[in-house]
């Protein structure tokens, strides 16, 4: 199917794009010694995590318990569910590792711990447990030092529940635009698992999982020894809040959302397409280092980067870009075709039920994806 036929706004997934990207990453885990678990968040495609899985990843990552439901549906056992765990759905994680679901689970809080510790010794439930660990991002995590981290672990000890390892998240790699500080971010999410998981196995608890990820540090790491697992996301299709942040060229972003030229507003000079704070989202998370992205980037129709040409404003189903010039009015007129690469893929994705997955240009296939929580 060409693009020409494809109702706008949609996104498009460039299938030789993502197979590098899925490549890259790959050969960093790979060299680095550790396994890939990678993060659906982005993709939430069965067809996504299987390409995943062929490339070498020895799991999935997931960020909703219906993610876990759907991959679980489409063969995919291995999963853990790095978002922190509540009571209320121990009984929905219980009933997926019924149906064969290798599941693992996380959480920072003592509360939560007792209620697992419970839940498993009731119902003979053997969950497995991350105890999550703040390595600077400041969202969620207990200190590498903090005493609630072995109390965790005597908590569970008294129950049929198993305490799989610790797990971390390096988000604060997205504030930096270098290779030396992302090299010692990855540096600093390393020494803050590691030293967990020591306190742990000194007082006596057996550790399967070591986990870090995030997809700055999984390309600049140098060294994870002691690490057993790399959780990353993002890589596999890119975004503009990469490219500014120097982790990959726009060349490589996989992921676009084809739009169409509705209108031409010459008093204001500015071109209107039908992609606009939905189909785009409203993320503006390259502001740091590139504010004049604003909500994505424009390009040709075959995925060429217009230099100079940006969607800097949106209404709900409108994204307003101003024109470099008169003869841009010219150059795409109302009804021809773009594209817009995005600034925050997984913002951008969570709008569509699918992919259509392109080769040359050409639509070869559709991915479904799962949404909802």
């Amino acid at each position: 199917m060409n693009l020409s036929q494809l109702n706008t706004p949609t996104q498009l997934l460039d299938k030789d794009k993502l197979i590098a990207n899925i490549t890259r990453m790959q050969a960093c885990a790979d060299r680095l010694g550790v396994k890939l678990r990678p993060h659906l968040k982005t993709l939430k495609a069965a067809r996504a995590a299987q390409t995943l899985i062929e490339s070498g990843a020895s799991g999935i990552t997931v960020s909703t318990l219906k993610e876990a439901e759907y991959f679980l549906d489409h063969g995919f056992k291995d999963i853990t569910y790095a978002v922190g765990i509540v009571p209320v759905r121990l009984p929905e994680v219980a009933n997926l590792m019924s149906r064969g679901a290798d599941l693992t689970i996380m959480t920072d809080n003592l509360d939560v711990a007792r209620a697992i510790a419970n839940e498993a010794n009731l119902n003979r439930t053997p969950f497995k447990l991350l105890i999550e660990i703040d390595s600077g991002d400041n969202r969620g995590g207990l200190q590498p030092d903090s005493e609630e981290i072995l109390q965790i672990g005597e908590i569970l000890a008294s129950s049929v529940a198993h305490l799989e390892g610790v797990l971390t998240h390096a988000g604060h790699s997205y504030g930096v635009n270098n290779a030396q500080a992302i090299e010692e971010i990855a540096a600093q999410e390393r020494n803050a698992v590691v030293q967990a998981a020591n306190r742990l196995r000194t007082a006596g608890y057996m550790l399967n999982t070591i986990s870090v990820g995030s997809t700055p540090t999984g390309l600049y790491a140098i060294d994870l020894s002691g690490v057993s697992e790399l959780r990353a996301g993002v890589y596999t299709v890119f975004d503009m809040d990469q490219q500014s942040r120097g982790v990959c060229k726009t060349s490589e972003i996989a992921l676009s959302v084809l739009t169409t030229v509705i209108g031409h507003n010459k008093a204001a000079s500015k071109i209107l397409l039908d992609a606009g704070g939905i189909a785009l989202s409203k993320d503006r998370s390259a502001d740091p280092f590139r504010p004049e992205v604003g909500y994505g980037q424009i390009c040709t129709v075959d995925g060429t980067e217009i230099a100079g040409l940006y969607v800097t404003s949106v209404s709900q189903e409108h994204g307003h870009v101003p024109v470099r010039n008169e003869n841009d009015f010219a150059l795409f007129p109302v009804g021809s075709q773009l594209r817009v690469l995005p600034v925050h893929a997984c913002m951008t994705a969570a709008a569509y039920d699918y992919f259509n997955v392109i080769e040359d240009g050409v639509v070869i296939e559709r991915w479904d994806r799962v949404n909802g929580w």
